[in-house]
């Protein structure tokens, strides 16, 4: 898996300061994407157990509130990945709350036949609060929406 950046001390991708991750490749492609460089899965780092251990070091002071996932985490070659990185943090700080960002929809692509359907897709759902599905339609845009556009 690559990924594209590391934010600390984010405040627009979850309640409260959170801290987030956006994973590289994004076959949606959606019409006013403000991320598009998170399509090119050959773009970003690696992600290696360098990277796990920085992300948990990011989330250990007692003001982050949270994990945000972001780019296309449940891509199928994102999946085994992610799904540990998940099940790190939910052991190692159990009362911070988990986002995911998805173009993919829970109820049609992440259950069992579904398009990105995986052996660990129910992993990494069973560790997510809160997910954030569907594609971004830019002639449905709305500002005032918190949490998606």
């Amino acid at each position: 898996m690559r990924f594209s950046k590391i934010k600390d001390n984010d405040i627009a991708n979850g309640i409260g300061i959170t801290m987030s991750l956006w994973t590289q490749g994004c076959p949606h492609h959606c019409k006013g994407c403000f991320n598009a460089p998170t399509w090119d899965f050959n773009y970003g780092k690696p992600f290696t157990r360098e990277t796990q251990d920085k992300i948990l070091e990011l989330l250990a002071p007692s003001y982050i509130e949270g994990f945000s996932l972001l780019g296309e985490p449940f891509e199928p070659e994102n999946q085994p990945v992610l799904a540990e990185l998940l099940e790190e943090i939910r052991r190692t700080f159990p009362d911070k709350s988990i986002w995911c960002y998805s173009g993919y929809l829970f109820d049609k692509d992440m259950v069992p036949g579904g398009k990105i359907y995986t052996p660990f897709t129910d992993r990494m759902l069973s560790c997510i609060d809160v997910l954030v599905d569907g594609e971004f339609i830019q002639k449905l845009k709305n500002l005032s929406l918190q949490f998606r556009g």
